[in-house]
């Protein structure tokens, strides 16, 4: 009896995901442009053009490096703001909501307004300001392939890291202050409370938040192209950029569909051994 209520489940995942992937997949194989109903079969010739081309993998590697930097940075971050947020001070309401306003506008608005800030020229703001008070010149934040880089990665933790401090947070007012005061009476120092309590009793969290920081960074678009449009070059290219410019926009479907099928695989494999790491983990330390 308590099966049936799968059914729905199952109902939408197979419409919404097992058919378009297939369609997607069979279209990979085509030189289907959209418009031609008269579709070649030309085998794994797309697959081939996508693994030559330098702007796609130029897109997989940025696309790489912008997820796990940050999710690696938004962890280092988050945790310990969290525990900062989670003390008793005054104002401490206003100081969590306005740490969790960067993640309010979405991504392609904080790109418009970064790309004003950190702008290569003179009269960027930040140039204005490091100018103005330490007589440095124009830094070329967002025209140098290595700045630019990271200047993405900079903004996406700038963006994400207070809503995952405030994720961290609620799972911080979930541990029982007991066992603080037990550790403080066998005299265990701060340092060793976070270590040997609010750090493995944060791994759910962790689980959670690692998960949804990887997700999100490998599909992102919007944050990349507002700011730098995938430049200077292909430096900050990701393969949903790949997947529109390259594919959709050109009308060549069939190439769209294998980058987005090899997209997915990727997805699926790194989301699966992540869930994998994280569960040893867990079973570790809680």
């Amino acid at each position: 009896m308590n099966r049936a209520f799968l059914i729905p489940a199952i109902v939408v995942f197979v419409f919404l995901f097992v058919i378009p992937l297939g369609q997607s997949f069979y279209w990979s194989l085509t030189d289907f442009t959209g418009y031609d109903p008269e579709l070649s079969f030309i085998g794994l010739a797309n697959y081939s053009t996508i693994l030559n081309d330098p702007s796609m993998l130029a897109g997989l590697g940025f696309t790489l490096m912008f997820a796990v930097g940050t999710m690696v940075v938004v962890t280092l971050v988050a945790i310990p703001l969290a525990v900062q947020m989670n003390k008793a001070f005054f104002g401490k309401n206003f100081v969590r909501s306005l740490w969790f306003f960067p993640a309010v506008p979405s991504m392609a608005i904080l790109g418009l307004v970064w790309s004003y800030i950190l702008s290569p020229l003179p009269s960027g703001v930040l140039n204005t300001l490091l100018n103005r008070w330490f007589g440095v010149d124009a830094v070329s934040w967002l025209s140098d392939d290595t700045l630019a880089r990271w200047s993405v990665v900079f903004v996406g933790v700038w963006a994400q890291a207070g809503w995952h401090a405030v994720l961290y947070l609620a799972y911080l007012q979930s541990i029982p202050h007991e066992y603080y005061e037990v550790a403080k009476i066998d005299g265990a120092s701060p340092r060793q409370q976070f270590f040997g309590i609010t750090l493995p009793l944060l791994t759910p969290a962790m689980v959670i938040s690692s998960f949804l920081l990887l997700t999100n960074g490998l599909k992102v678009f919007d944050l990349p192209y507002t700011l730098t449009g995938g430049g200077p070059g292909f430096s900050t290219y990701t393969i949903t950029q790949s997947i529109i410019v390259s594919g959709v926009s050109q009308g060549r479907y069939g190439l769209a569909s294998a980058l987005a099928v090899m997209f997915t695989v990727a997805v699926g494999v790194i989301g699966f051994s992540q869930l994998k790491l994280t569960s040893v983990i867990s079973r570790r330390f809680v």
